[in-house]
């Protein structure tokens, strides 16, 4: 299906605080576009779908039958081409004859409660971004990077000044959301997906439940774990990664939260036959599918043109990380923002820009947290 956007509009959105402030909400601008999609729950996540999907087809769509690709592809929404309207982009890869380039990802979550599908269901100011990472396939398809930059990351929004990252959204939609991250960070994304979480959960039951190894005791969606690995069924999962206010780092940790349930997920499915069973694959696919909208031009082809490079991906080569911040702030208007830490930042963008994140992170153990075994 191609999704067209919707006309500009005016009416403020609504933002949370940064870091480990309690919920609040204040004003912005408006929504000028939006992904078309099915009515359903909007969620706090950004890449958990995407992920699922590019990963198992990723793995598994060498061996997959054309018709099974081409139903798959039938369940995934398209975004009329979000790239048009961008007068200045970041430069691509240059690589050496022969190579490949990396390929850049740029994943949002929303918190839209309307459907993007109906365009009288549309409302300005309902659409936000509350997750924004970048996954990175390397160029010689061995290993994969996720880096998330925090919502209220305090940036230069094109045309607009000086506001949230996420703000972006409400302000421009998909153009100004990449030319947004572009901007800040010098890395040409090539593709981009919104992510939408109305059947998640059943995906998560789907596979049984995901492995997640709880730093202490809590409790979780009204049942009492232990500190240790943990079992969570779609329920849990989603309480475990919506949890904010009870955590010390805030939404830092909840960051973290969602990047340990994307890992679940992917170790899971490597793990239980999901990838070897025709039947179990093609259920996953399809319901991971349904959460996902994606530019036109990421089709099911060219994700298994990525497919034949990378067929050999497990999870221990993907690599979860967040971008260094210098803390939580306030800006002149009184929003609670997030500070990015400008000196080791950019070190790690050019890495990104540059198709040596691995290179990089080796040379420099210390310059990056990547996801710990436990998160709180």
């Amino acid at each position: 299906m191609r999704t067209h956007l919707p006309d500009p509009g005016s009416v403020p959105a609504k933002e949370e605080d940064a870091g480990a402030a309690p919920s609040s909400h204040g004003t912005e601008a408006a929504p000028t576009s939006t992904p078309r999609r099915r009515p359903g729950r909007g969620w706090r996540i950004a890449l958990l779908s995407v992920l699922a999907v590019f990963l198992v087809l990723t793995l598994a769509a060498g061996g997959l039958a054309l018709w099974v690709r081409h139903s798959i592809a039938s369940g995934i929404e398209t975004i009329a081409n979000p790239f048009a309207g961008i007068a200045t982009r970041a430069p691509q890869q240059s690589v050496p004859a022969g190579q490949e380039p990396a390929t850049n990802i740029l994943v949002l979550g929303t918190d839209s409660r309307t459907s993007a599908s109906d365009p009288s269901q549309w409302e300005e100011g309902a659409q936000r971004t509350d997750a924004i990472m970048i996954l990175q396939v390397s160029g010689d398809r061995k290993t994969v990077s996720v880096m998330s930059i925090p919502r209220d990351s305090w940036v230069d929004i094109p045309g607009h000044g000086q506001g949230k990252i996420n703000a972006a959204y409400s302000y421009g939609g998909p153009s100004l959301t990449i030319h947004t991250v572009e901007s800040l960070t010098g890395i040409h994304i090539d593709h981009f997906a919104v992510a939408n979480f109305e059947s998640f959960v059943a995906l998560t039951d789907d596979i049984g439940g995901v492995r997640i190894n709880l730093k202490t005791p809590q409790t979780i969606a009204g049942q009492e774990f232990g500190a240790g690995p943990q079992t969570l069924n779609g329920t849990q999962a989603l309480a475990y990664t919506r949890e904010r206010s009870s955590l010390p780092g805030g939404d830092f940790d909840r960051v973290k939260r969602q990047q340990t349930w994307m890992r679940s997920i992917v170790s899971r499915v490597l793990a239980n036959g999901t990838l070897s069973s025709p039947t179990q694959l093609y259920s996953f696919l399809k319901t991971a599918t349904r959460t996902v909208a994606v530019d036109e031009s990421f089709t099911i082809n060219q994700m298994q043109s990525l497919a034949l490079g990378t067929r050999h991906l497990r999870s221990n080569d993907i690599k979860f990380m967040t971008v260094p911040t210098a803390g939580t702030g306030t800006s002149a208007d009184g929003q609670s923002i997030v500070l990015l830490d400008v000196d080791a930042d950019a070190p790690l963008f050019q890495a990104f820009a540059e198709d040596r994140v691995g290179v990089y992170l080796a040379e420099n153990p210390d310059a990056v947290e990547l996801l710990p075994a436990t998160v709180n």
